[in-house]
């Protein structure tokens, strides 16, 4: 058997599509890594003689490694192919996977689980981009929806399956399942994913500053892009504070909040079932502003019941689902915008753009963990995060008409 094959010499032909349901897998498995070490990290600073703080470092440097990483793959992939670059990357996670599951001391794991995240980030931006080269803007959209789903679900239910690889074979196994979903995507994705992307050459493919001068000199790309960002990973700083909500001010016991993340997750998965059906019937600009606009409801209603006393489980987790239902459906559309503002450097954008998603995620979730009171934090940073979201689509909107009115 060989690998799949290059794309068509002929430079109009349209290039094969990548089987989505590999990408949405490629995609997970990198967003999964993320907060899946958390239940390890007890037994993991006993078994290497370490502090839990800096054991601590394995999480957030994952997720600085993951948002930075992406800032260079896309100019990659735009120069040399999306295939290729991809394949790169996977290797790099699983070979960091292995490096990180043998780690024989703190520092060693730590730099390991740096590499994995670089390695990682390469299938969030280049499965965006793959969707986006074989597919217009509506088509584009729904698929996308999947993907976005795999953004959130991964760090959702990375905690509930590192506790249970945890509890059943040791804090070890947790990076040995790594390593054995890194092996398998790597396969699959040398067998299966043809190139889609057009390589533009060191010639003509200009350089990763040149791209991202660009894009930042676009205020449609940078409106959709921190819009997105304020509308999809801004729930992150929830997830971070849920623990501390359901047991410390709500007094529930800790095993029900995987139940209450559960069901938060759910709301954007049926956000992004919803957006699948909607798209081709109302237009993508409406479809994110009125999705966006759900979630700052949702945001509102749990930052009143926060600051009236009225907290309660069915009223933050209702509140919460509302809120994720939201992100669900403003999520495909926004992605959708953004990287479609340029054409020629479609990688680019999908990796400035899941830069940008990340580092909203990271900032909403460290303001979310200041004051003494979790609920009234997090609540607070949902509702800022979605009216900036908010202000941040109108100026891309707006910035979009203009230039299509005075366009010859």
């Amino acid at each position: 058997m060989t690998p799949a094959v290059s794309p068509p010499s002929d430079p109009t032909a349209a290039p094969p599509r990548a089987p989505l349901w590999l990408l949405a897998l490629i995609t997970f498995s990198g967003t999964l890594a993320m907060h899946i070490f958390v239940p390890a990290l007890p037994e993991a600073a006993k078994g290497l003689d370490a502090a839990a703080g800096t054991l601590q470092l394995t999480i957030s440097l994952y997720i600085l490694g993951l948002a930075v990483g992406q800032l260079f793959y896309g100019p990659l992939s735009d120069r040399f192919g999306r295939r290729p670059v991809l394949l790169g990357g996977l290797c790099l996670y699983t070979l960091s996977g292995i490096a990180a599951a043998l780690a024989p001391g703190a520092g060693s794991l730590i730099a390991a689980r740096l590499f994995q995240a670089f390695g990682g980030c390469a299938g969030l931006v280049l499965g965006r981009a793959m969707v986006r080269d074989t597919s217009a803007p509506e088509d584009a959209a729904r698929r996308l929806a999947l993907m976005n789903l795999m953004v959130t679900l991964g760090p959702g239910f990375a905690p509930l399956i590192g506790g249970l690889l945890v509890s059943a074979a040791g804090w070890r196994s947790v990076l040995y399942a790594l390593v054995v979903i890194g092996f398998a995507n790597l396969v699959c994705a040398w067998r299966l994913l043809p190139e889609t992307g057009r390589r533009a050459g060191a010639a003509a493919g200009g350089s990763v500053l040149r791209h991202y001068r660009r894009l930042f000199a676009s205020r449609a790309f940078l409106g959709y892009a921190i819009g997105g960002g304020c509308a999809t990973t801004s729930m992150y700083a929830f997830i971070a504070a849920a623990p501390f909500i359901m047991t410390g001010e709500l007094h529930r016991p800790p095993h029900e909040v995987g139940i209450y993340l559960g069901i938060l997750i759910s709301g954007v998965w049926l956000g992004s079932m919803a957006a699948s059906r909607l798209i081709g019937r109302v237009s993508i600009d409406r479809l994110m502003v009125r999705a966006n606009l759900l979630s700052v409801a949702g945001a509102l209603v749990f930052l009143a019941t926060t600051l009236s006393g009225m907290m309660s489980v069915t009223a933050t987790v209702g509140a919460m689902f509302v809120f994720t239902l939201g992100v669900g459906m403003a999520a495909p559309a926004a992605l959708t915008k953004a990287i479609g503002v340029d054409p020629r450097i479609i990688g680019s954008a999908s990796g400035l753009y899941g830069f940008t998603q990340m580092a909203v995620g990271a900032l909403c979730t460290s303001l979310a963990g200041l004051g003494s009171q979790p609920a009234l934090a997090a609540a607070l940073v949902l509702a800022a995060a979605g009216l900036v979201g908010q202000i941040a689509f109108a100026i891309a909107l707006g910035h979009e008409r203009r230039r299509a009115v005075t366009a010859p």
